[in-house]
């Protein structure tokens, strides 16, 4: 029997994922710790019992599109919803990217916007962030002067956390207009920085923005997510999208958050509060860190704490607490990336690393 081969190019690539190991602390994969509110819980026990389960859900998600736009203050016309913020990526690439076309991305960055990139056949345009993890105007300009088809942006940048200046944003979007380029924006954080590329959006600026209720708004098992665009784009992404390719339950389940704005606001002033309050306890320890604008820090251990980022991710395992090891990520050797948790969770992590390192 001859088995059929899976293409060259993708049996090269490896997936993309993160451990899922049973412990009492999981602070590795940028979670909101805290469920959704009762009363969401409540409104979607109620909501789901009139759904049509025998028919297929609103191919264009009317509601839930027409909430999204006017919790952000833009038209329907510029909102397409989609299974988490990762289809809406894959969707960008299935309409602009593929075989002949390009891709610029700023390493380090969120992996995935270079492996959607592969899998769909599209040339990667890589260039470096700055020691500080920052973007270079000239920098930016080297890479929109190849003309790339689209332009990443993660800000805040995963897994550094990084924010872009509203300058530097500006300014690509005002080069990227000379070429042809369209900037996308990848804001699955933003709510816990000072600013979003939101603003910028309108129908005649090349700029999308993608969002996800994984964080926020605590819904991470939910899989929704969507983009803010030009109707153009829009329009675009939901001619590559499959049909009725979001649930019904999802769509309910992303209306009714979006009545609960006052507790994710609640919720990302606590995880705000929380991540200064563990910046602070780590300048007392053998630690570099990086600013975050989003719920999590990266950090490495210095050189007089003669301890490699991997050991120390073991040692914090064997605590029964799981951090990312971003060991693999370009340029970030012996870095690890704490999320934020609860209080009791962000201090069992304190004491674990203080006990390690003294």
């Amino acid at each position: 029997m001859i088995w059929p081969e899976v293409r060259d190019d993708l049996a090269l690539l490896a997936g993309y994922h993160s451990p899922q190991i049973e412990v009492d602390v999981r602070l590795n994969t940028n979670e909101s710790p805290y469920a959704p509110p009762d009363s969401w819980k409540e409104d979607l026990h109620e909501g789901i019992t009139k759904i049509d389960w025998n028919r297929y859900p609103d191919r264009e998600a009317k509601q839930l599109t027409e909430n999204i736009a006017s919790f952000h203050n833009v038209l329907s016309s510029n909102v397409v919803a989609a299974n988490g913020s990762n289809e809406i990526l894959q969707s960008l690439f299935l309409a602009y990217g593929g075989t002949g076309r390009s891709a610029g991305i700023f390493e380090p960055t969120y992996a995935l916007h270079s492996h959607i990139a592969r899998i769909t056949g599209t040339e990667v345009i890589s260039a470096e962030r700055n020691s500080s993890f920052g973007i270079d105007q000239e920098t930016a300009e080297a890479v929109i002067a190849q003309k790339p088809n689209l332009i990443f942006l993660c800000s805040p940048n995963n897994p550094t956390g990084i924010v872009e200046s509203k300058e530097l944003i500006t300014y690509m979007l005002e080069e990227c207009l000379k070429v042809g380029s369209l900037l996308v924006v990848d804001e699955a954080y933003s709510e816990f920085s000072e600013w979003s590329s939101v603003e910028l959006v309108k129908d005649d600026a090349p700029i999308v923005v993608s969002k996800t209720f994984s964080k926020t708004w605590s819904m991470a098992s939910a899989r929704l997510g969507y983009l803010l665009g030009p109707e153009t784009v829009v329009k675009a992404l939901k001619d590559v999208l499959l049909p009725y390719h979001l649930d019904g339950f999802k769509q309910i389940a992303g209306r009714l958050a979006l009545q609960h704005v006052g507790e994710m606001n609640s919720r990302v002033m606590s995880l705000t509060s929380e991540r200064e309050r563990m910046a602070e306890a780590l300048q007392h320890l053998p630690i570099q860190q990086w600013e975050s604008g989003a719920n999590f820090i990266l950090f490495k251990p210095l050189p007089e704490a003669n301890i490699s980022g991997q050991k120390l991710w073991e040692l914090l395992l064997e605590r029964s607490i799981l951090v990312r090891n971003c060991s693999s990520w370009s340029r970030l050797e012996n870095c690890l990336r704490v999320t934020i948790g609860t209080p009791e969770e962000n201090n069992m992590f304190l004491g674990a690393l203080e006990g390690i390192l003294e």
